[in-house]
């Protein structure tokens, strides 16, 4: 029996996965949506496609948050559409599909820059919860937890050790035939690291409740399946409940 066929067919969870760049976020969470049979939803992807603009419009890191935020956030309204996929988000600009762009160094960086913008994060965050309460699924970002669904029915956040999340990064970008150092991937990462812990408005931390992983000597099937174990967990004892008030009333 999969695992999907123990979910009762109006289930609409919310898995929260958190952490930072190279834990593992975006692999697990697309297998383990898959595991579930629930929808994978990308809020790194949204970050990301506002970089992208920011950067096409010739902003660059560092940038100043009374000056930059509230014209940086302007760019996403009534450009972004994003689609759940099979594997990822879907993202469009202007109607143009910028699924792969988004994924670049340059937009990597932007999205780090852009996501610690309070007002950025003020025009997403409902179109995150939005895109969550319609069907549930599995979320990853660096704020669901503690911010967007601090309710989640499963709240995680995945770390590794820094040099095991540089090499996974590198070997990520070699792979998509880029040139670049683990050097310069290692120096990307913890400039980002730091970007994203100590940012005034949601800055990336454990969320009260969230169960720590170290993927750091796990395989991507051992972190899926023991969540997979712990959605199921929670999810039997939510329903266990649900019929003992039942049947109290």
């Amino acid at each position: 029996m999969k695992l999907s066929d123990t979910l009762p067919s109006n289930a609409a969870p919310i898995i929260a996965i958190d952490g930072p760049a190279g834990a593992g976020k975006s692999s697990v969470a697309v297998r383990l949506a898959g595991t579930l049979a629930i929808p994978y939803l990308d809020t790194g992807a949204m970050y990301r496609a506002v970089g992208l603009m920011a950067y096409r419009e010739g902003w660059r890191p560092p940038l100043d948050p009374a000056s930059d935020g509230p014209a940086v956030a302007s760019l996403s309204e009534g450009r972004l559409r994003l689609e759940p996929g099979a594997e990822r988000m879907q993202v469009w600009v202007d109607e143009v599909e910028v699924t792969d762009e988004i994924r670049s160094p340059e937009c990597s960086e932007m999205a780090s820059a852009v996501s610690a913008l309070s007002e950025v994060r003020r025009a997403l965050v409902p179109e995150q919860r939005r895109m969550g309460l319609l069907k549930g699924g599995v979320m990853e970002g660096r704020d669901i937890g503690s911010v967007v669904f601090p309710d989640a029915l499963l709240k995680v956040f995945l770390t590794a050790s820094a040099q095991t999340r540089a090499k996974r990064r590198y070997e990520e970008l070699v792979a998509r035939g880029l040139d670049v150092t683990l050097e310069e991937v290692l120096k990307d990462q913890a400039e980002r690291d730091l970007r994203d812990s100590s940012r005034a408005d949601s800055p990336l931390q454990v969320a009260s409740g969230a169960v720590v992983v170290d993927t750091s000597a796990l395989s991507l099937d051992q972190v899926v399946e023991r969540l997979a174990g712990l959605f199921l967990d929670l999810r039997e004892a939510g329903l266990s409940a649900a019929s003992t008030d039942v049947k109290k009333k």
